[in-house]
């Protein structure tokens, strides 16, 4: 007897990520109906046909959702992956939700980074942050976890930089700040949970497949 095929549970990003998600979904063939209704108060939707389960999630939680598998796959930025360090498979890169984590400051600041002084850095991203300075610069400083806008920290004092995702540049250059180092590229990531990649390989690699070629077609 042929055993019911179970749903592929897919957890999405709140927001732009979740709607630039489902329309590429959509070019592959995958539609959720149920997701285009404004006014829903549900929390999961279904495509019955396909065997597929969405729900929407705050960007910091899917990658927990995916690693203790109550999603099979998520799409989540990459800042998101880095600063959580789930254990999940990072699979696929959507080519959406392009920017960059960079270290910013005040111009007067860029002497700070060339040695080994003590500075204060803030930021949303503390593992981050932390990685790139201790692992990567081999500088030691205090980093300190802030919420909001990261942008004031320098502004009045708390920090001499900060770290923080830049897209424009434009707020920075409101607050006379700029871009001092680059520290990674970042984007909306496909990624899947370790178990679910072996149970359910044929079709997570199928959808993978489908979704790459979209996004290589742009």
């Amino acid at each position: 007897m042929e055993t019911e095929q179970r749903y592929l549970t897919i957890a999405l990003t709140k927001g732009r990520l979740a709607s630039k998600t489902m329309s590429i979904l959509e070019k592959t063939g995958i539609t959720c109906e149920e997701m285009k209704n404004p006014d829903s108060r549900k929390l999961i939707f279904t495509n019955e046909e396909l065997k597929l389960r969405f729900f929407l999630a705050k960007g910091p939680d899917v990658p927990t959702y995916v690693e203790y598998g109550a999603a099979d796959i998520g799409v989540v930025g990459r800042d998101t992956i880095l600063e959580e360090q789930r254990k999940l498979y990072e699979v696929l890169d959507l080519g959406f939700g392009k920017c960059t984590m960079c270290v910013c400051g005040p111009e007067s600041a860029r002497k700070y980074l060339s040695g080994q002084e003590l500075i204060r850095v803030a930021t949303k991203y503390p593992r981050i942050a932390k990685d790139y300075f201790y692992n990567q610069k081999n500088q030691t400083v205090e980093i300190i976890k802030l919420n909001g806008s990261i942008e004031l920290a320098p502004i009045v004092g708390l920090s001499e930089v900060i770290v923080d995702i830049v897209e424009t540049g434009s707020t920075l250059r409101e607050n006379g700040l700029v871009v001092l180092e680059e520290i990674c590229p970042l984007s909306a990531r496909v990624v899947v949970n370790q178990v679910s990649m072996r149970m359910e390989n044929e079709r997570i690699m199928k959808l993978l497949n489908d979704l790459n070629q979209v996004v290589l077609k742009g």
